[in-house]
């Protein structure tokens, strides 16, 4: 309800849309007051109702959301007027606030401060530098310290299940691991696996978010059915399934442990007679962490049966592809966690007369190599994983399956945060353009589009006006000609910029140039970087409409420029690594009767499909690469 009423984008985990807003995208209404309390309450709601989802994802959100507001002194009209708060007022120290925020939501969730650092340098950001290094660790660093602080406070239950297990939520440090040539076929098959499997789903659950796209158009109602329906799913698939296989009688080993009496143990007894436990009950009707924690327990090869594993696997397949995409704050880690552990489980015991490493590291293999297939890291996985576990001796064997697990993923299909980009709509750039760019220039690409609209630079306010209402257009060329018949361009003048020159009634009588103190004593730097209304709100008479507007003092008069014969390849390089928005393209001959602008691209243009869209003769080229 929270989702669908009050704030619909705090749905979902949110990662995309920082990894976005990093790379330039613009993301509204993502890091304000109202998803950051609705993804708290929702995110907690829904990791105990004990739907298929993590909190991982949600907690990165809440941190870039924190990040925002303390970087603008709070939301909306009630935001704090310190002095001090102007220092952080600008583009780059909130990417840089977010950026940290992203990865102290990562320390928080994972207790990982290492894997939060090197998660926000390899996933989320896009542009990188040492001062961000030390910012991003200095936060992680007190995250960690925080939360060691309450777990001292909570400790022996005092706050529920907060706390248990340490700093180390799944700790297999006490388990000596000793490599033997037989392990390496069963490891190379779990990265394998990890690779084919994480491809799987991906590509399945693209099916599924695009169905739920079709449904979540249709309104509010269809979007709380949905939602209704998937924990009436699964309400009856945990409770049904562990009808399906047979107890397992306890071994006097165990002694008092067996059956569990409390709330977390590896032995529920569910449906079963005094003496006995039932295995996939045990993983099922537990806390995601409980179940991560019995399913990487060590020593403990015999305790889960191999179709109690299958079933589990299935299960939480199913459930984690129809649960992601409702109108619940989710995340993906926790649940590709425990399917990546349940089938490095199966593996080991399928393949137990060559496995020597125990079954619990396994698991842990598993897990780590379905999330790389699956997310495509690496690095950061790792060091998350050892953070995890505190077993160094996994090191070299969980660098080995990972680096499998991503190069046979890669070969079928993106990473899952890029196809949810893409169902997104959001223009993400990625790092390395396609190769067959290299073959159409920019010139060409602006020949396709529809042509730029230019303005003079003292204009008609009805020529303004009328522009704004035509298109969409973020920037505009402007023009001027300093004598006759000669053109050249001026710069160009942004949409908000233009709308605050009709909102001040920045008129004149006749067309003449202003001096800069007009335009000072007109405008000040909060009124220009304000980005709200519109041209339709603005009551603007006959008589108005019929004078001009002077735009030199509103327009930048060094954007950048490229010839038309650049390449895409190159252009997207640059719109990248400068963070463009806008890029104007010059002919590459001058003269009198010659247009001083052939055109104007964003970052819409750029994107691989849009291009494919425009030069459909181009697709064989890129099948070819």
């Amino acid at each position: 309800m929270l989702c669908v009423v009050f704030a619909p984008t705090a749905a979902g985990p949110g990662i995309p849309e920082i990894k976005a807003y990093l790379n330039g995208v613009d993301t509204p209404n993502m890091f304000g007051a109202p998803q950051l309390i609705v993804k708290i309450i929702g995110s907690i709601c829904a990791v105990s109702s004990g739907l298929d989802l993590g909190k991982e994802g949600p907690l990165v959100h809440i941190g870039a959301c924190l990040a925002n507001l303390l970087s603008q002194g709070g939301s909306g009209r009630h935001r704090l007027r310190w002095r001090w708060l102007r220092y952080f007022d600008n583009d780059r120290d909130r990417r840089d606030l977010i950026t940290c925020g992203a990865s102290s939501g990562v320390c928080a969730a994972f207790r990982a401060p290492v894997g939060g650092v090197l998660f926000a340098l390899e996933e989320v950001a896009t542009w990188w530098r040492s001062a961000l290094l030390w910012r991003t660790f200095f936060s992680t660093a007190t995250v960690v310290v925080v939360l060691r602080g309450f777990i001292e406070v909570c400790r022996n239950g005092r706050c529920g299940l907060f706390g248990e297990g340490g700093l180390i939520l799944f700790d297999v440090g006490d388990v000596a691991v000793r490599y033997h040539a037989g392990d390496l076929l069963p490891v190379t098959i779990v990265g394998v696996l990890g690779g084919v499997l994480g491809a799987l789903y991906n590509h399945v659950l693209h099916k599924v978010l695009r169905v739920y796209n079709l449904i979540n158009e249709k309104g509010r109602a269809a979007k709380l059915a949905l939602a209704l329906a998937v924990c009436a799913l699964t309400s009856a698939l945990l409770y049904v399934t562990p009808f399906a296989v047979p107890c397992t009688p306890c071994d006097p080993a165990f002694g008092g442990a067996c059956p569990t009496l409390g709330k977390s143990g590896n032995f529920k007894r569910f449906n079963c007679p005094e003496g006995h436990y039932n295995d996939l009950a045990t993983l099922l009707h537990a806390t995601n962490v409980d179940a991560t924690r019995n399913i990487f327990s060590t020593g403990t090869a015999g305790e889960f049966r191999l179709d109690s594993l299958l079933i589990f696997f299935a299960v939480y397949c199913v459930l984690g592809l129809f649960t992601f995409g409702i109108a619940v704050p989710s995340g993906l880690f926790l649940p590709i966690i425990l399917m990546g552990s349940a089938y490095g489980r199966v593996t080991a015991l399928v393949l137990s007369r060559f496995a020597r490493i125990d079954h619990g590291l396994y698991a842990v293999l598993g897990a780590a190599a379905l999330m790389s297939g699956s997310m495509r890291m690496t690095v950061s996985l790792v060091v998350i994983f050892l953070e995890l576990t505190n077993n160094l001796l996994l090191l070299p064997i969980t660098m080995f399956v990972l680096l499998i697990a991503k190069t046979v993923g890669d070969a079928f299909n993106p990473s899952i945060y890029e196809i949810i980009l893409d169902l997104k709509g959001l223009p993400f750039l990625e790092a390395k353009p396609e190769p067959w760019m290299k073959d159409l220039t920019v010139g060409e690409l602006a020949a396709a589009k529809p042509r730029a609209v230019a303005l003079q630079v003292v204009e008609r306010v009805s020529t303004v006006v009328e522009a704004l209402r035509a298109t969409r257009h973020n920037g505009f060329p402007v023009l001027d000609r300093p004598r006759p018949g000669v053109s050249e361009l001026h710069g160009l003048v942004l949409r908000s910029h233009l709308v605050a020159a009709l909102r001040k009634r920045w008129f004149l009588p006749e067309r003449r140039r202003t001096e800069e103190w007009e335009a000072r004593e007109m405008f000040s730097s909060a009124e220009l970087a304000d980005k709200c209304g519109g041209v339709d709100e603005l009551e603007i008479s006959p008589e108005e409409m019929g004078m001009y507007v002077d735009l030199h003092p509103l327009t930048n008069t060094t954007p950048y420029t490229v010839v038309e014969t650049m390449s895409v390849a190159k252009a997207v390089v640059l719109f990248r690594s400068v963070a463009l928005r806008h890029m104007l393209i010059m002919p590459k001959f001058q003269g009198p009767e010659i247009s001083p602008i052939v055109g104007i691209l964003t970052r819409q243009d750029l994107i691989a499909h849009n291009i494919l869209g425009a030069f459909p003769h181009l697709a064989s080229k890129r099948k070819t690469h």
